[in-house]
């Protein structure tokens, strides 16, 4: 029998509407690997305490700050902590995140400017996961090993 792991996936990419406008971006690979019961899909800004819809945020240095000022950094580490606990309890080896988020982007971000501007780094709950042994990978890398 082969031990397959199931895989966490941002719960925007398998259709909830849980992103900072209160929608989702669903990925039909996403929703298929959740629906065969392969995936587990969380939102690491919900764990950890935003509501949605919330105003949009982006890294800057070692902080997560809204288009508005407001310093969210520890909900988004709260998130992230939450998740790690989940994928340990599920024993996951690979998640699968939405790109450029501040939470879940594991290659570039928004450089914190509110600007559009992508620079290269990982969002919180990416580099914790990624710090914990787990494989991380976006949306678009789906179909690369």
């Amino acid at each position: 029998m082969v031990n397959m792991s199931l895989k966490i996936v941002s719960a925007c990419l398998a259709g909830i509407d849980c992103n900072y406008k209160g929608e989702s971006r669903p990925c039909e690979k996403i929703i298929q690997l959740v629906e065969e019961g392969k995936a587990i899909p969380l939102c690491p800004e919900k764990l950890g305490g935003l509501p949605t819809p919330r105003s949009p945020a982006e890294q800057k240095d070692d902080r997560v700050i809204t288009d508005e000022g407001e310093d969210v950094t520890e909900e988004f580490k709260k998130g992230a902590e939450e998740v790690l606990k989940t994928a340990k309890l599920i024993k996951c080896k690979e998640a699968i995140l939405k790109a450029k988020s501040p939470s879940c982007g594991s290659k570039r971000i928004y450089d914190g400017t509110f600007t559009g501007k992508l620079i290269e780094g990982e969002g919180i709950t990416a580099k914790l996961l990624r710090k914990n042994g787990i494989k991380v990978k976006n949306e678009n890398e789906i179909d690369q090993d």
